[in-house]
């Protein structure tokens, strides 16, 4: 039992630290090819932070856990708004502004009513995968069209040049970039291996673990690229991170393991999980309009509620666990 907590705790360092070079390389990347912010916010934060959780799943599914990546997937999700975003407000407020409210936030409800339809029916086949795919492209096509028609947002050249040292070379990126994959690959092998022991040991299953355990472990670049860019005064990637990676996770992470192997998850995921998931995101898009219409901060008060709700679904899986 206690190499498979070794192998959680030492892979959840590694994979944190390894998914940080990974941004930092691509970033990197995007800066010295004139990518445009957005790419650099939606897509290569958002996908860079939400590759713990893709790894994770992926190898969980090819080595028969399948349940174990919608967990991580979902679990993750949960983790993100309410505990990730939560405790970046509480320590930086940051403002909402019109793009959260007509674009971003639809879509991420949007993903988010297509995951509880697909798990509906108690499975998720190789074609719910591949539908989960084909509408990822289409939400990022969709977001890079009305992002390229809006412009650049008015700190464009100060957020790229915030994020990343503007004197990393191009072999420098790449390096970065494949160093952070090649660990992101290995960490995460520890991490499956270590978590389905657990599960075994412990008499939980997968699932719980996936949603604990996994699923705040593969948050934490998450929180650590949220929290950076709130201190900065970037706001919009602060926020525009979590619904990236949301997005991501629901789409990318759950795709590509249903690819992999149909998934036919313990019907208490809906009830439960996929609900909770549901339940957070409409809080999430009535705090931003509110906060959005009364021209206030994404404040304390929205911070605590957040981090209370995550209290509350712990103690809900404490329970539902133990009965």
């Amino acid at each position: 039992m206690w190499l498979a907590v070794i192998a959680v705790v030492i892979g959840l360092v590694i994979l944190v630290w390894s998914a940080d070079v990974f941004i930092d390389g691509a970033v990197a990347l995007a800066n010295k090819l004139n990518v445009p912010s957005f790419l650099i916010g939606v897509v290569i934060l958002g996908l860079g932070t939400s590759a713990p959780e893709m790894v994770v799943s992926v190898l969980a599914a090819l080595e028969g856990s399948p349940e174990l990546a919608l967990g991580n997937a979902y679990g993750s999700n949960i983790i993100n708004i309410a505990l990730v975003l939560g405790a970046t407000v509480l320590i930086s407020p940051i403002i909402i502004r019109k793009s959260i409210i007509k674009r971003d936030m639809p879509l991420l409800l949007l993903v988010t009513a297509v995951a509880a339809w697909q798990l509906s029916d108690g499975v998720l086949s190789n074609t719910d995968g591949i539908m989960l795919i084909v509408l990822l492209v289409m939400v990022l096509g969709l977001q890079i069209v009305l992002s390229l028609r809006e412009g650049n947002h008015e700190h464009e050249d100060d957020t790229i040049e915030e994020i990343v040292d503007s004197e990393h070379s191009m072999a420098r990126g790449l390096g970065s970039l494949f160093l952070g994959l090649s660990v992101l690959i290995l960490s995460s092998r520890a991490i499956v291996w270590g978590a389905v022991e657990l599960a075994t040991f412990w008499g939980l299953s997968e699932l719980i673990i996936g949603l604990t355990i996994v699923a705040i472990g593969t948050s934490l670049p998450e929180l650590v690229a949220s929290i950076s860019a709130a201190r900065k005064g970037e706001h919009d990637m602060a926020l525009g991170n979590i619904i990236g990676s949301n997005i991501f996770n629901t789409l990318a992470v759950v795709g590509l393991a249903a690819l992999i192997a149909p998934i036919a998850p313990n019907a208490i995921i809906l009830s439960r999980d996929v609900l909770a998931m549901g339940i957070l995101t409409l809080l999430l898009f009535a705090m931003c309009i509110f906060s959005y219409k009364t021209k206030r901060k994404f404040g304390r008060a929205s911070g605590v509620t957040l981090v209370l709700f995550f209290v509350g679904y712990s103690f809900l899986l404490i329970r539902t666990v133990s009965m």
